[in-house]
């Protein structure tokens, strides 16, 4: 049952997110001065994010099946996909510029 209301819980901050809102729950986002939050695409920003959090609800799906079918397989998959998304949107996301504003 907790299970279920995380994987909710999480498809509605992602929709939230990918509809370009709710910057403020992204950690480390909402603590800038509004000086650097002015040099990031607040859109593009809150669309990955939106996008990563709905891929890792997706991939708790797998524990769920993994718990109702008593797989574990299942559960390796989501586990493996749940870190690999995370480390992948944790290293797209840190390097480079992507989201700050162009300059003109």
């Amino acid at each position: 049952m907790l299970l279920i209301i995380t994987i909710l819980i999480f498809t509605v901050i992602g929709v939230f997110l990918l509809n370009g809102k709710g910057t403020f729950l992204i950690a480390g986002f909402n603590t800038l001065p509004k000086e650097e939050k002015a040099k990031y695409d607040k859109l593009a920003f809150s669309k990955f994010y939106g996008k990563t959090i709905l891929a890792l609800s997706a991939s708790m799906v797998f524990w769920l099946f993994s718990d109702i079918l008593q797989n574990n397989v299942l559960f390796v998959i989501g586990l493996i996909l749940f870190l690999a998304i995370l480390i992948f949107s944790l290293i797209y996301s840190n390097l480079g510029n992507r989201f700050k504003k162009e300059s003109s």
